[in-house]
């Protein structure tokens, strides 16, 4: 991989990893505002001017930027997270200016028109409904409320009904111009694409974009942990149990990665082979480690019957002090296979390879290797994953429940479990 990158006299950023036999160019633009920069009352609108930029411009309606794409063979979505937003397109390699020069477009002429911004509003009820609806989608929302409590970084992407309802189409605009500055965007493709050309498409397309956003940075996260529980009738409970993880610029943030692999990253993992093999108390049960610009969150979810509640929490918690005891060397081997894996096959697709750099660029203001991030991967050690499995699991500990719940210990005892000396099959023994 050959990371080429250039900045604009207006400070936007430009990156390309040419691939010369692929035929085909990914492409996108990111911007480093998401759903955490929003104020008390833009709840939603990020996610909502991701939707509206495609929506139509001063030279192209709804129909001509879905057609003109289409027209040939080509594919264009956008996206919003938590710290993000991005628009991208996927084209054969001769037709990469069209890419540029539509999602250029759609950032400096959007004219967010009162009826499609209507017609649009009502389609993201809907999604909000949908949401709501789906049990685990809710019980994830809830995790991230109680352990980023009264924060940006812990709401809903998608806003709630009453916000998305208010935004008008100046707002947006207002929002648009203020969130997004070239000081905070970055241009990036991958595959047959040569760097100067590309470069020379975005500097005529973008080379006058505002240099600057001038909302402020969002405030500093602080993970507080706590307890939510919602009573629902549903045929399994919806359980997730968190702590605080580590942010990307953190030490432990690698090492947080591969031990959320080693507890629940596949079929082989402490969690699924204790829970789901040996004593079949779910269908399913992973771990995951979310990292942001300044804090993360680690978490595991399950999901399972009212009756196998009181057996399968404290078997959660028995393996969160075992790996505060011991992991084996062959554990980690594994892990780290695995994360090396998902790195060199990401590099397969363009698409994932233009969007890796993105998040690297806006993370930490440069491309980074692939032999630095093997290089990290190989220092990490047993002892560390041990130390580092201790200190994480006797925090505050976040735990969020949907449907029935009556069989779920006390919020007070899971966490006296976590710093107690008692095993937890012993404390909370049914």
């Amino acid at each position: 991989m050959v990371v080429e990158v250039s900045r604009l006299s207006n400070g936007l950023t430009v990156a390309t990893d040419s691939i010369p036999h692929i035929e085909s160019v990914a492409m996108g633009i990111w911007i480093k505002s998401g759903s955490r920069d929003e104020a008390p009352d833009q709840h939603g609108m990020a996610h909502l001017l991701e939707h509206m930029a495609f929506k139509g411009t001063g030279r192209r309606s709804a129909w001509t930027i879905a057609s003109e794409i289409e027209n040939v063979g080509g594919e264009i979505n956008a996206s919003t997270s938590v710290e993000t937003t991005a628009f991208y397109a996927r084209v054969l390699k001769n037709d990469f200016p069209l890419a540029v020069d539509i999602l250029a477009d759609i950032l400096t002429d959007s004219r967010f028109e009162p009826a499609e911004l209507e017609r649009e509003q009502h389609v993201i009820l809907q999604e909000i409904g949908a949401a709501h609806d789906t049990p685990d989608d809710v019980v994830f929302d809830r995790f991230s409320e109680t352990a980023f409590r009264h924060q940006t970084l812990g709401r809903s992407v998608l806003g709630t009904p009453e916000t998305v309802r208010s935004f008008t189409s100046v707002q947006l605009r207002d929002y648009l111009q203020s969130h997004y500055g070239a000081d905070r965007m970055v241009v990036v493709a991958a595959g047959g694409v040569g760097h100067d050309e590309f470069v020379r498409e975005v500097e005529q397309r973008l080379g006058t974009f505002r240099p600057k956003a001038v909302c402020p940075m969002p405030d500093h996260a602080h993970y507080v942990g706590g307890d939510y529980r919602e009573e629902r009738e549903l045929m399994d409970t919806q359980i997730l149990l968190g702590f605080e993880g580590r942010a990307y610029h953190a030490r432990d943030f690698y090492a947080s990665q591969v031990l959320s692999m080693i507890l629940g990253g596949g079929m082989s993992s402490r969690l699924f082979q204790e829970v789901r093999e040996k004593r079949g108390l779910c269908y399913s049960v992973y771990a995951f480690h979310w990292g942001f610009s300044d804090t993360g969150v680690f978490g595991i979810h399950a999901a399972t019957g009212k009756d196998d509640i009181p057996k399968l929490v404290p078997v959660l918690l028995t393996e969160l002090q075992r790996a505060g005891e011991s992991i084996k060397q062959e554990e980690l081997d594994r892990a780290r296979a695995q994360y090396r894996a998902a790195l060199v096959m990401s590099l397969e697709s363009p698409s994932s390879r233009a969007a890796q750099i993105a998040r690297q660029l806006l993370l930490y203001g440069r491309p980074i290797p692939m032999e630095e991030l093997m290089d990290r991967l190989s220092g990490l050690t047993v002892e560390r994953l041990t130390d580092l499995s201790g200190r994480l699991f006797s925090g505050k500990p976040t735990v969020t429940a949907v449907g029935p719940i009556s069989n779920l210990a006390p919020y007070e005892a899971i966490s006296e479990t976590l710093t107690g000396s008692l095993r937890p099959l012993d404390r909370l023994a049914v």
